[in-house]
């Protein structure tokens, strides 16, 4: 053959090969003779009907090689291979075998990590984050670069403890911010409409997936492992406060897909608990969708708690779970069978869940890039836009948490010099935080500082986060030759992390006695910095009149740099309120493992929360300043007292001491005539412009009773005002929905009496009679 032919065959060969691996795999292709026929195919069918089509057609091997989350091909039926685990935390993320950045697309707009995200407390800025990560993954899905459209997020666990690893992952405390969050979330990512309910003939951009299904909230701590630990709940607890935000996911967010956890709940395996997956999810809540195991979760189920092989199997897809992230049950399931542990209709029902996502993800309906997101390219990743949305959200998150003296924010030009320390203030990756992928483009905080001031000493002060040597001496050298100073300190990924708990809540190693002679040295009060996700008693600097100003940035993403550096010279005034309270170091006292919400007056159990916590706190749930002051007041109310009779609802006397209905449907009658309409009048007295989130609580009168949340927050928004600018808010308060706490069998009540709408420091009195 002559060398001309050689070159062009190879040519070909080549062109070939990037065209098959710039294709991304579908099902059904319209040009194919073999599938034509296929019921399952035919697009006008229903899906339902062409689900159990193509089960019919499979044999018992193919249909076990679908259960794991990494599906083979099944070539005779033209269905390619399909990888279930992606990850989107907060960008499309490294985590997980589907997205791979080996391609012509390397990089994915990193947004800020989701607890400083939720302190935006601004649910349209959420879901706009996962609309940007949906079309991100869309465009690599259509390159041929991402193996599959199902991504494992978010995570809806509250964050129950301060000392939790993944606190960076959670929206808070808040069972219903987190549950507003994750419905946000959801209908960004999945392709709906921000009010919800316009999926076209339900075709998904993107399957989100709620986790961890239930409970989870304890990684590894002090012997204690996510794997083996057993979380006791209380019915009480269960109903108020682990499971809203699931049930919000679903119901509202219309999720299509459920994560179970590796733990234990009440002694039941999460992955094998029937009555968690099927009557709850499925059965109560409507759930319609793929429940996926945590990763290897039924493996652990059979090496730490107690199954066989064939049991674990048989136990977690009989009791509702449909993929299991692993090998384990497709490796297993034919022994489950043999030894009658298990029945081919299982199987059957777990695969008409799963093809019904991959249906509706437009992945048996011909080549994805003629159809209804096939438009998405690769101009959508890294785009302006979306990097704009980083710095927003980056911005609108970050929380002041002390500005003495007004020394924020400092001026450009009277700042000559500024030095900055801190041992990985010259990291650009400190800032993404956990389940991240590769940023488009990564700027360090002192990166950041040096774009704007061009006298700067560096040093970092300690060894490593966790600071177990600082070199203090020559920290407060440089200190000395600088005008100003920041100190960025706090936490990182070594200090708290997936599968690593904190075993203290104090600023980790020698940062404290460092920052303290910083600022005893420095010619200017000098700004603290803290990076972290968790919660930090910081309280020595609160006091310290040397540290004039403080500002959280949680995870700040790609975008921080920049954030922090507007928010420090003034171009941007900080809005962003803290939505976990910040405890005191003592409260490491209580085990980690105590899964009670309330407190328990009798052994001094203080409670978990700023719902239930009686003790003293850092900072408190909510809390953050700005460059300017607003001022709060209830300016009308529909009207002040609800009369629930004997005919509207059923008296709860038997559960407790306080006296109380069980709550009618919230969709009655009677609950839609006793909404109420609250207006909150909100003024900015200060000379500066701002963003602002308003929350509005609830108070019971009798919060001193152990069984009644102290406070209760029943709705946020955020509201630009200008300077002397004033603004009406509008809420809609119903007391079926916002009145309710759950009695100790887990059944929603309202107590008769006095409650308080608070907004600010202002309260205003409602009754319930009944």
């Amino acid at each position: 053959m002559g060398l001309h032919k050689i070159v062009v065959i190879t040519i070909i060969i080549s062109f070939l090969s990037i065209t098959e691996s710039t294709c991304p795999p579908f099902s059904c292709d319209t040009s194919n003779l073999d599938t034509r026929e296929f019921h399952f195919c035919n697009f006008s069918l229903p899906v339902a009907q062409r689900v159990d089509d193509l089960i019919s057609r499979l044999n018992l091997d193919e249909k076990i090689s679908q259960l794991g989350s990494t599906s083979p091909a099944i070539p005779r039926l033209s269905i390619p291979a399909y990888e279930w685990w992606s990850e989107a935390l907060h960008g499309l993320s490294t985590e997980g075998e589907g997205v791979l950045f080996n391609g012509t697309i390397k990089y994915a707009t990193q947004f800020p990590q989701i607890i400083l995200t939720a302190s935006s407390f601004d649910e349209h800025l959420w879901y706009r984050i996962a609309q940007a990560i949906a079309k991100e993954a869309r465009a690599v899905y259509n390159a041929g670069e991402l193996k599959g459209m199902t991504f494992w997020a978010p995570n809806v666990n509250i964050l129950r403890d301060p000392r939790w690893g993944r606190a960076q992952e959670t929206a808070g405390e808040d069972p219903m911010v987190v549950g507003k969050y994750a419905v946000a979330y959801v209908r960004g990512l999945q392709g709906d409409s921000f009010e919800g309910g316009k999926l076209k003939d339900g075709h998904l951009q993107a399957s989100a997936c709620c986790k961890h299904f239930a409970a989870q909230d304890l990684d590894y701590w002090n012997g204690h492992h996510r794997f083996s630990f057993d979380a006791e709940v209380t019915p009480q607890d269960m109903a108020d406060s682990f499971q809203p935000p699931f049930k919000t996911c679903v119901e509202e967010g219309k999720a299509t897909s459920l994560m179970c956890a590796y733990s234990r709940l009440n002694g039941v395996s999460n992955c094998a608990n029937y009555d968690l997956l099927t009557k709850t999810a499925r059965g109560q809540w409507g759930f319609n969708g793929y429940i996926v195991s945590d990763c290897d979760a039924i493996r652990i189920m059979h090496l730490v708690h107690g199954y066989t092989i064939e049991d674990a199997v048989a136990a977690s897809l009989k009791a509702g779970m449909d993929v299991n992230c692993g090998s384990f049950v497709t490796n297993y399931t034919r022994l489950a069978l043999e030894k009658k542990k298990l029945q081919e209709s299982d199987i059957d029902r777990a695969l008409h869940n799963i093809f019904t996502i991959r249906m509706r993800l437009g992945l048996f309906n011909g080549d994805p890039r003629k159809l209804e997101y096939g438009d998405i390219s690769p101009v959508e990743v890294c785009s302006k836009e979306h990097k704009d949305l980083a710095l927003e959200a980056a911005r609108n998150g970050i929380v002041l948490l002390k500005n003495s003296a007004k020394l924020l924010p400092l001026s450009k030009i009277k700042t000559p010099s500024l030095a900055v320390i801190g041992p990985k203030a010259n990291y650009s990756e400190l800032l993404l935080g956990n389940y991240a992928g590769i940023p488009c483009n990564n700027v360090s905080l002192l990166q950041g500082f040096q774009r704007v001031v061009e006298n700067i000493g560096y040093h970092p002060g300690c060894n490593f986060v966790n600071c177990t040597s600082a070199a203090i001496d020559e920290a407060v050298d440089v200190v000395k030759k600088a005008q100003y100073v920041v100190l960025v300190m706090g936490l990182d990924q070594q200090v708290e992390r997936e599968n690593w708990d904190r075993m203290d809540l104090g600023i980790p190693g020698q940062q404290e006695n460092l920052i303290e002679a910083v600022a005893q040295a420095a010619v200017e009060p000098v700004i603290l910095v803290l990076v972290g996700g968790g919660p930090i008693d910081i309280s020595f600097a609160k006091k310290n009149p040397k540290i004039g100003g403080i500002l959280w940035i949680g995870y700040p993403g790609e975008a921080g740099a920049a954030a922090l550096t507007q928010i420090i010279f003034g171009e941007h005034n900080p809005g962003g309120r803290l939505p976990v309270t910040w405890y005191p170091k003592e409260f490491i006292e209580v085990p980690m493992t105590d899964m009670n919400m309330r407190p328990n007056s009798t052994t001094g159990y203080p409670g978990r929360t700023y719902r239930f916590y009686k003790g003293p706190k850092v900072y408190e749930f909510g809390y953050g300043l700005s460059y300017t002051k607003y001022s709060y007041k209830i300016a009308s109310i529909s009207h002040d007292k609800f009369h629930f009779n004997n005919q509207t609802a059923d008296k709860d006397t038997k559960h407790d001491s306080l006296h109380s209905i069980i709550v009618p449907n919230i969709g009655s009658e009677v609950c839609n005539m006793t909404k109420l309409s609250v207006k909150v009048a909100v003024e900015n007295k200060g000379k500066i412009a701002g963003l602002h989130p308003v929350l509005l609580f609830l108070m019971h009168s009798k919060v001193n009773d152990d069984e009644v949340p102290r406070k209760q927050l029943i709705g946020f928004k955020s509201v630009h005002l200008g300077a002397r600018e004033k603004t009406k808010i509008n809420f809609i308060v119903s007391p079926c929905e916002h009145f309710t706490r759950a009695n100790k069998n887990g059944i929603s009540v309202i107590d008769e009496g006095k409650y308080y709408l608070v907004v600010g420091k202002k309260k205003y009195p409602v009754t319930v009679l009944i």
